[in-house]
């Protein structure tokens, strides 16, 4: 597996895994509105989801910024030569997903659409099982014991661990 990528589907993608459920949700907001927030609430609502919009957004072109600048695929399609641990994937070993993750927080928000929170959860657990725990077995066996140190220092979503000595 160490010269092949962690995916092999041209479905194992993000857009594939956020994406379709952006979609339902949009249709079943068509259809059965489902909106969280009313009157002052929907007028603090929209800014924060702006805001989050705009941080998810600057989570992605930092990480892919990150990868170009050592050479690495955004494509967890194509195979890796080694492992990012600068910048803002010190602080999240998978900034990429977080991105989309906050930039659909701040969508519903903004857009007062419930069904958009409803169904990312589907997704985020999708995303563990068709993203996330495929690039992490691709990138142990590819990188051995300098991945398991990445593992050890930060978070899988956000933040870095604490070592205890």
């Amino acid at each position: 597996m160490t010269g092949t990528a962690a995916h092999k589907s041209m479905w194992e993608i993000s857009e594939v895994v956020f994406g379709i459920p952006l979609l339902i949700s949009i249709v079943m907001h068509l259809v059965v509105p489902l909106p969280f927030a009313h009157g002052a609430l929907r007028l603090v609502f929209i800014p924060l989801g702006i805001i989050l919009i705009v941080v998810g957004i600057g989570f992605i072109v930092l990480a892919r910024r990150e990868l170009a600048h050592f050479g690495q695929p955004t494509d967890p399609g194509r195979p890796t030569s080694r492992i990012v641990s600068s910048g803002v994937f010190s602080i999240s070993r998978n900034p990429l997903y977080l991105g989309i993750v906050i930039v659909l927080i701040g969508i519903a928000l903004a857009f007062n659409g419930l069904w958009i929170l409803v169904l990312l959860l589907p997704a985020i657990v999708l995303c563990h099982y068709v993203l996330i725990f495929p690039e992490e077995r691709y990138l142990s066996a590819r990188f051995g014991e300098e991945y398991k140190a990445y593992l050890l220092s930060v978070h899988r979503w956000f933040g870095r661990k604490r070592i205890t000595r």
